[in-house]
């Protein structure tokens, strides 16, 4: 299976050393770009904690080439992490954790590092524990379509595997061959197929976690229904890694649809997008798969970055309507009835469907790599939020305003299906001047509507002092508590998720 890296470092001297011999230009020290953040009482790594290490997984303590490991995807913070460490089981994990719990050094669980909020790298000098080695399929129960699999297999391998039993996995996201399902579970990670299949805290039928103590919680259960007690599962998921970290899922895999079209559409306005997701949901119903939207700004970072061309026309906003089930034939007459419906009723301005796998994947293509595309630009302001769909695009149109020419581009884009509008702004490089105009105004703009400041990247680094945006001071409060029962000295993810701590 594929794996991308993870990374650990220590501080002060370490630090400025490994900024000076870098030989070429970095991304600039978390630590530094946040100077209001101030590293917590933990200890730092010494020669005998690595030694330790060594003993623990022998030959598998990285302590150079680290940059990869300290650096979140989007290239926006990165730590300085001196180690890193690759358990291949459980209880490997569990005695890495008991020792530095005693020894109060301070981790960071890391997946495929394809977070986009800051959560799974060092923001210090955090251990970083990657999950890269604990790639095995446990079982598979064929008739049931339970899947039994350690945390670091990729998402995509996953789907492989499952596809020789015609099961599918249910979650879809662009990051999916380099993402783990450890670290998807652990930000309940949402994707293309949320509006199928739902969100994991409904796919995920147990899980396995190692607490800060190195006690392992076994909640690995493959069961669909058990009533008994309280399902501690769910804590877990969409933790960020603060409360444990997640080394085996028990998921409840749906059958692979046997037939799969794609619609790709035109349209002149953002209410039209809206007129066409209700009549989709009417006429295509238990076919849909994904309803996603972009508007125009978007398409031209498809074709401009990425050297992509749009199936049809320039529009202002464009749909994609995925269905998939299991009779070709019957699915296509209700896709090509819908199309013919929506047109004539000048909903839809023009639009083109595709059956076959390879124009499949071309069209899915501009969507999925648009984060990639907005990249090119220099830096980008990413925003993932929930917004009742009578405000969702209003947000965009609001930023467009207030930031004028202060930015290269905004832009929107996302899952209409699920309410989830990832708004993107870019500059040549990271301006603070940019950031004080974007925040706090987005996220008040947010909370206005009664959104969600976080609809499924979670809230990691970036987002965790805009909390209360979106929860009460209670919730808060109880999810403060809760993680100082489950990790006393704090060790686990500091710096994310919760403010204040």
């Amino acid at each position: 299976m594929v794996f991308l890296k993870q990374l650990c470092i220590s501080s002060g001297s370490v630090l400025r050393r490994y900024i000076q011999t870098s030989s070429r230009r970095q991304v600039e020290l978390t630590s530094i770009r946040y100077p209001g953040v101030k590293r917590g009482n933990y200890g730092v790594v010494v020669d005998n904690d690595i030694a330790t290490f060594e003993r623990l997984i022998p030959g598998r303590v990285l302590t150079d080439s680290l940059e990869g490991y300290n650096t979140d995807w989007l290239k926006t913070c990165r730590g300085a992490s001196q180690v890193v460490l690759r358990p291949k089981s459980t209880e490997e994990v569990s005695a890495i954790l008991k020792y530095c719990n005693e020894k109060k050094l301070a981790v960071v669980p890391q997946g495929g590092n394809t977070g986009l909020v800051g959560g799974s790298v060092a923001v210090f000098d955090e251990i970083v524990i990657s999950t890269q080695l604990m790639n095995n399929i446990i079982s598979l129960d064929e008739i049931s379509g339970t899947l039994v699999c350690q945390a670091g297999c990729v998402l995509a391998s996953i789907e492989d595997y499952l596809s020789e039993y015609k099961l599918t996995i249910p979650v879809d996201l662009g990051a999916k061959g380099s993402c783990h399902i450890g670290g998807n579970v652990a930000t309940n990670a949402g994707g293309v197929r949320l509006l199928r299949y739902g969100s994991l805290h409904g796919s995920v039928l147990g899980l396995e976690a190692v607490l800060a103590s190195g006690e392992v919680v076994d909640c690995l259960s493959t069961l669909r229904k058990d009533n008994t007690g309280y399902d501690l599962k769910q804590l877990f998921i969409g933790s960020e890694g603060t409360l444990g970290l997640i080394t085996a899922v028990s998921l409840n895999c749906p059958q692979k649809p046997q037939a799969v079209s794609v619609a790709f559409l035109g349209c002149e306005s953002f209410q039209r997008v809206l007129d066409i997701f209700k009549e989709s949901r009417h006429k295509l119903g238990e076919v849909m798969s994904a309803f996603e939207f972009m508007d125009s700004h978007s398409m031209v970072v498809a074709k401009e970055n990425l050297k992509l061309k749009s199936p049809i026309g320039d529009f202002p906003f464009y749909v994609l309507i995925e269905t998939s089930g299991s009779n070709g034939s019957h699915d296509e007459e209700k896709l090509s009835q819908f199309l013919e419906h929506v047109t004539s009723s000048e909903i839809v301005q023009d639009g083109t469907v595709a059956t076959e796998p390879t124009k499949i994947q071309y069209i899915w293509s501009i969507r999925e790599r648009l984060a990639e595309g907005l990249l090119h630009d220099g830096y980008c302001y990413k925003y993932d939020v929930s917004l009742p769909l009578s405000s969702f695009y209003g947000l965009v149109e609001a930023m467009r305003e207030r930031m004028g020419n202060m930015v290269t581009r905004v832009i929107g884009y996302g899952h209409v299906g699920d309410g989830n509008l990832h708004l993107n702004l870019t500059s040549p490089e990271y301006s603070s001047e940019v950031m004080k105009k974007i925040e706090p105004f987005i996220y008040d703009w947010v909370a206005d509507q009664k959104g969600s400041i976080s609809a499924e990247h979670g809230l990691g680094f970036k987002k965790k002092d805009f909390i209360y945006h979106s929860k009460s001071k209670s919730a808060v409060r109880l999810m403060k508590d809760i993680k100082r029962t489950f990790d006393p000295n704090m060790i686990l993810n500091p710096y994310k998720v919760l403010p204040d701590l």
